[in-house]
């Protein structure tokens, strides 16, 4: 009894051990999959309003080395549209938690000390939102689009 016993708990630590492999695995494909998501996301945002919209669309990475983002010096990324004068500051995530909002706050201010630039709209676009994130966008005025029934539509007619 005793041997069985001993002989179940190892198989059982074996299974959860080839389970936590699994579940690293299937994590890291899920991150590479987003990781392409968002950026074929951007890419088709991109061309669909510079062709539909006559806005201009630039994706600005830059370094930052006086470590106003994070603390450190890095690069900062931001998609940058331009319509009628209007510049609206864009971030596209797959999941964004309520750091994530001040990150991106962050990067806008950057943003605007070294364009000299008053940025109009803040916009993050993420299927997956953390609650406290939501509040956050509402305290820095971020225009915030977690699910596509929050898109508004605009029909055209033919004429």
């Amino acid at each position: 009894m005793l041997e069985n016993r001993q002989e179940f708990k190892q198989v059982h630590e074996e299974i959860m051990a080839v389970n936590s492999r699994i579940d690293r695995t299937i994590g890291a494909l899920g991150a590479r999959w987003w990781l392409n998501a968002e950026r074929s996301f951007r890419d088709a945002l991109a061309e669909i309003l510079e062709q539909s919209s006559g806005v201009k669309v630039v994706n600005v990475d830059e370094p930052d080395d006086e470590e106003t983002v994070f603390g450190r010096p890095d690069r900062v990324e931001l998609d940058v549209v331009i319509h009628n004068g209007v510049l609206i500051l864009i971030e596209i995530k797959s999941s964004i938690d309520k750091a994530g909002m001040y990150i991106f706050e962050r990067k806008v201010r950057f943003y605007e000390h070294r364009h000299g630039r008053t940025v109009q709209q803040l916009i993050v676009i993420s299927p997956m939102v953390e609650p406290q994130a939501r509040e956050v966008s509402k305290q820095l005025g971020i225009k915030l689009y977690a699910d596509s029934v929050e898109v508004p539509v605009q029909t055209v007619r033919s004429p």
